[in-house]
């Protein structure tokens, strides 16, 4: 079970940087200022959650290393692949973003979820608080596209 917990947090810590190296692409294909912001600000709480995965390796007494995550390789190339399919300065891609973003988003949520689960079941109090804190986070995210795409996003899409 330990080495699962360590493969997973290599995969986490991969995959966090890797959103962190990919998501200004997002931000300068959005049109709107609010989802422009949403994504900016999640550049840096993508970052916290990667020291936050440093602290979880401290904890365990180990080196912290990322090992490719082929999930959000493959999601944040489709994210790359709606920015060259949809039309500039359009709401379309706007809610094409907001989809590709919330997929990633929903991986998180599921990977952090069983984490945490597997660290109480561990008794790895620190690392379970750690991503607890993590899980709440990307929530809030996926709670903020939501929240955009329902206010104007998808409507404005539609009439386009």
């Amino acid at each position: 079970m330990h080495q699962l917990f360590l493969d997973q947090l290599k995969d986490l810590y991969w995959a966090e940087n890797h959103i962190v190296e990919s998501l200004p692409k997002m931000v300068k294909a959005a049109t709107s200022q609010e989802l422009k912001d949403a994504l900016e600000e999640h550049i840096e709480v993508s970052k916290t959650h990667v020291e936050r995965l440093e602290q979880t390796f401290e904890s365990l007494d180990e080196k912290a290393e990322g090992k490719v995550c082929p999930a959000i390789k493959g999601l944040v190339k489709e994210g790359e692949e709606i920015i060259a399919e949809t039309e500039g300065d359009t709401m379309t891609r706007d809610a094409a973003l907001i989809i590709a973003a919330q997929k990633i988003e929903h991986y998180e949520i599921a990977s952090y979820g069983s984490m945490v689960t597997l660290a109480k079941r561990m008794k790895h109090k620190k690392a379970a608080e750690l991503l607890g804190d993590t899980l709440g986070e990307e929530k809030e995210t996926d709670t903020t596209l939501t929240s955009i795409a329902e206010s104007f996003v998808n409507e404005e899409a539609a009439q386009e």
